[in-house]
């Protein structure tokens, strides 16, 4: 009897075994897995700025990969800067302008007195050895020629407010596009900000100086009327043979530059 039931059992075992393919059948090897694909870098939103909020229109921007630049950010008389301590060079630098500002920075003399911003940690900032014999211009972002006083004249050649700028590029092209932009203020009923920054190639920048400052492929300069609610962009690429084009609409350079410059506003192009 007891043989009977051990037979049973085993011819039950067997069964259940072969019905089991989880365990019996082997794993046919397939093709390796590939790399799952980054996802596109979400956009953090800015902090700080409490001294000089006043240059912004709403709520502070918002960069992808912000931490990853070191970001600082420094106030001054005339315009802000968010830093970015691993390239060097700014993030972006916003002014507000009127068209009184402007009126006052017309009898300002540049004193062309570059100078390392010493707030910057020593690791995080360019120098003046890094330009040197460089090739490149110091390229301002916020504009000495938008400055109103001498104190707003002197801080805009802080070198956090510089990229490496193709010398024929900054002094031709880049420079009609801010007399554009200066025309544009004086004509406006109210304030107009304007957002300016470097644009750096997806393969890896150049760089230059022992600092390893970065060098831009693309610069940019973002204009809101805040009176119209009408933005627009220039889009201008870092050589000496650039020439300006048409200007592209906000959607567009945010697409491009993955910064949501004006966070909760919904300009017209």
């Amino acid at each position: 009897m007891k043989t009977n039931l051990l037979a049973a059992a085993l011819l039950a075992a067997v069964a259940l075994s072969a019905c089991d393919t989880r365990t019996t059948q082997p794993k046919t090897p397939g093709p390796a897995s590939a790399p799952p694909v980054a996802a596109a870098p979400k956009a953090e939103p800015v902090t700080g700025f409490k001294e000089c909020r006043k240059f912004f229109p709403g709520e502070l921007p918002r960069v992808p990969d912000l931490q990853a630049r070191m970001p600082r950010d420094l106030c001054y008389d005339a315009f802000a800067v968010l830093h970015s301590g691993r390239t060097k060079t700014p993030v972006f630098v916003v002014e507000k302008l009127t068209a009184a500002q402007l009126a006052d920075a017309a009898d300002e003399e540049r004193t062309n007195k570059f100078f390392a911003d010493a707030r910057l940690p020593q690791g995080e900032r360019a120098t003046l050895e890094d330009y040197k014999g460089s090739g490149y211009d110091r390229g301002h972002m916020a504009p000495a020629a938008d400055m109103p006083t001498p104190t707003a004249m002197a801080q805009s050649f802080s070198l956090a407010n510089m990229v490496p700028q193709s010398p024929q590029n900054n002094r031709g092209p880049w420079a009609d596009l801010e007399n554009a932009t200066r025309q544009y203020v004086r004509r406006a009923k109210g304030p107009v900000f304007v957002f300016t920054g470097p644009v750096y190639s997806s393969a890896g920048a150049q760089v230059i100086g022992k600092g390893r400052v970065w060098v831009p492929k693309q610069l940019y300069k973002l204009v809101y009327d805040a009176g119209s609610n009408r933005a627009w962009a220039h889009w201008l690429e870092n050589e000496n043979e650039a020439r300006a084009g048409k200007p592209i609409s906000y959607p567009e350079l945010v697409r491009r530059t993955g910064i949501e410059f004006l966070p909760g506003l919904a300009p017209n192009e």
